[in-house]
């Protein structure tokens, strides 16, 4: 199946916005001999077609500094940019472009439209992890084709590898549009194999690989520069030699903002349809007297006959207190309800159920709209309730969608990998407090879910799944397969960074992809 992609105005003026800055570049692509190096050298070509380099044409000193800032505030009065009063680290600008409008793609067709206008063709995009370095290929990779047939002509593009060279050599050699890949870690980071690019290497003829690439000229294109751009990093940057520089994010830093050319963002983004709406949940505390009595209104129930609400109240049963959950009526006491718990004797009796606005209402006056909690709640207690709100969320919208056949997906950003899972000594995964809290409520909503007509299937459907199957997390792993917080290392991300690239340990090691068919399993998941 052969991809098809939508030419959108946005992108197009994304694009527009960078090549307009430098107006009056003429077209130009000189060329240079290479440094030939030490050690062998090729014989099957003349050494001037073998060692003939391409670089990207410097501005020309037509175009002073003055011309571009004019034409950059220029282009910015044109999107609606308050004008930058100078030229701010001179060649450098930043489009920010809300996350899932296509900014990969937009960067992609920048980089033809420079190379159309003034026929620079040597690119490096620097991002921040190892994962989306992959996701930028990938998207390289299927863009290819569509690209080609509107320009007619293609990308070459690699990944820096510092075991692999020649691609350096080609990279400099290649008098078409050509890009390099690299993660910043790649240059940055400590530790000897990092930072083989600026070492002399015999492998690549005593010559240092930063000096081969800082002769073409490049344009640096930063993805997400506010995880990739620290003080060492930006005097890194500076190795490359590059003719300008590209930023290109939803979040920018605000001290980091270099001569903005293109904003689109959340609201615009969102006004034009280009993404998705996403529905967040949140709970309620509820401030009164009854500081001691908790209580949850999950919702109403509305029907022809008297309304119910569903709440949730500790109770007092054999093993202990814990916490219930119970489809109730007008005059239903929860004192009565709860084995008699002292904090529910005063007046909590619910005296109205109203589904005009969502509440119930006790004799003693406490008033609780869907989503209130009041009582004593700690932070436990809170998140339990926050996966509770998401789980009911997820099953009434999917009940919506089932017979049309469309997945929903719930996400829960989390603070620490092992609140969700985590390892005993023999290295055996176990649930952490959320996956619990998880499965428990889970099961409870699943188990006193209310049948509508037509549900017997999507319930037979829900039957089929155990709530330990339901939910999979999406993290960084390490070389034993253990799920760690991608912050410690970004050596350890072979699962995390795009949706699509999540790897899942099986048995024997081996790897796997293995595609939930449940939609709570929407990420890829450990193998059963």
């Amino acid at each position: 199946m052969k991809l098809q992609f939508k030419h959108q105005k946005f992108q197009e003026d994304a694009a527009k916005a960078v090549v307009d800055v430098f107006a009056g570049q003429p077209y130009l692509t000189p060329t240079y001999m290479i440094d030939k190096g030490k050690g062998y050298i090729q014989h099957n070509v003349t050494e001037e077609e073998d060692y003939t380099g391409w670089s990207n044409h410097k501005i020309v000193p037509e175009l002073s500094d003055a011309v571009i800032l004019d034409h950059l505030q220029k282009v910015q009065r044109e999107n609606q940019i308050e004008p930058s009063s100078k030229l701010e680290g001179r060649y450098n600008l930043t489009i920010e472009m809300e996350t899932g409008v296509g900014k990969t793609y937009t960067y992609c067709k920048t980089m033809y439209e420079l190379n159309k206008h003034y026929g620079w063709s040597k690119y490096i995009i620097v991002v921040p992890s190892i994962a989306i370095r992959e996701g930028v290929y990938k998207s390289l990779e299927v863009t290819q084709e569509h690209f080609a047939e509107e320009y007619g002509k293609k990308i070459r593009f690699f990944i820096y590898k510092s075991t692999d060279l020649t691609e350096i050599d080609r990279f400099a050699s290649d008098n078409s549009i050509h890009v390099m890949i690299i993660n910043s870690q790649a240059f940055n980071a400590r530790g000897k194999d990092a930072r083989r690019i600026f070492m002399e290497l015999d492998s690549f003829r005593s010559r240092r690989p930063i000096d081969v690439i800082a002769k073409t000229n490049p344009i640096l294109i930063i993805d997400e520069p506010q995880s990739v751009e620290g003080k060492q990093t930006k005097e890194r940057l500076k190795d490359f030699n590059p003719l300008l520089t590209l930023r290109y994010s939803a979040t920018h830093k605000s001290d980091s903002i270099y001569n903005m050319v293109y904003r689109l963002d959340a609201m615009e983004a969102y006004n034009k349809r280009l993404v998705k709406k996403i529905a967040v949940k949140g709970i309620t505390e509820s401030g009164n007297t009854a500081t001691d009595s908790y209580v949850y209104l999950q919702g109403l129930n509305l029907s022809k006959d008297a309304p119910t609400a569903t709440i949730q109240f500790d109770y007092k049963g054999k093993s202990g207190i814990r916490q219930v959950s119970r489809v109730v009526k007008i005059g239903y006491n929860l004192y009565a309800n709860s084995g008699e718990l002292p904090e529910y004797e005063n007046g909590f009796v619910i005296k109205y159920i109203d589904g005009r606005d969502d509440s119930i209402e006790f004799i003693n006056g406490v008033k609780l709209y869907a989503g209130d909690v009041v009582g004593k709640v700690s932070e436990e207690q809170l998140r339990r309730l926050q996966i509770r709100e998401t789980i009911l969320s997820h099953i009434e919208r999917e009940r919506q969608l089932f017979h049309k056949g469309i997945k929903v997906l719930s996400l829960f950003f989390i603070d620490e990998v092992e609140h969700y899972k985590k390892y005993d000594e023999a290295g055996q995964a176990l649930n952490g407090t959320f996956a619990d809290m998880f499965e428990e409520e889970y099961k409870d909503i699943v188990g006193n879910l209310q049948m509508s007509i037509g549900d017997d299937e999507y319930i037979k459907y829900l039957d089929q799944i155990s709530p330990d199957a339901t939910h999979a997390g999406y993290f960084s792993i390490d070389k034993k397969g253990r799920m760690t917080d991608s912050k410690l290392s970004d050596k350890k991300a072979c699962a995390a960074g795009r949706p699509l690239q999540r790897t899942a340990r099986v048995p024997k090691g081996k790897r796997r992809w293995v595609k939930s068919i449940h939609p709570l399993r929407n990420w890829w998941g450990e193998h059963p």
